[in-house]
């Protein structure tokens, strides 16, 4: 009877990490081609972050922002820059934040218009007839 119980626990285990070390691979493939696809805006970006410690994801929550659009983002900042002032009893923390984080966003969208003449370029390469 235990000897059964034994060869049970032992079946159930490794069907449980059969499955879960599927996963991770399917994960791990998931993950490579996301990162294929960002490409070099993905590694910009990722410059990015690193150099203003501050995510591009945590900018815009901060900026309450859902779209890199720098109307809104200037409309926003100018907003919370100043109910954070500190003449009008804000905080000097939460102000450089608001201002981290207007910078991050202008790195990102400024990555994004190099990104788009770069593939206006190439296309316009591409269209040329060649001599």
């Amino acid at each position: 009877m235990a000897k059964y119980l034994v060869q049970i626990m032992v079946m159930g285990a490794q069907v449980v990490g059969r499955a879960f070390a599927r996963a991770l691979r399917q994960e791990f493939a998931a993950s490579q081609a996301a990162a294929e696809a960002r490409g070099r805006a993905g590694q910009q970006s990722a410059a990015a972050s690193s150099i203003s410690g501050i995510t591009l994801q945590e900018a815009q929550q901060i900026l309450n922002i859902s779209t890199l659009s720098p109307e809104e983002i200037q409309k926003n900042y100018e907003h919370l820059f100043k109910a954070n002032d500190k003449s009008v009893g804000g905080s000097f923390y939460l102000q450089s934040k608001v201002v981290r984080a207007k910078e991050r966003l202008d790195e990102e969208v400024a990555i994004q218009k190099q990104q788009q003449q770069q593939q206006q370029q190439q296309q316009q390469q591409q269209q040329k007839p060649e001599t």
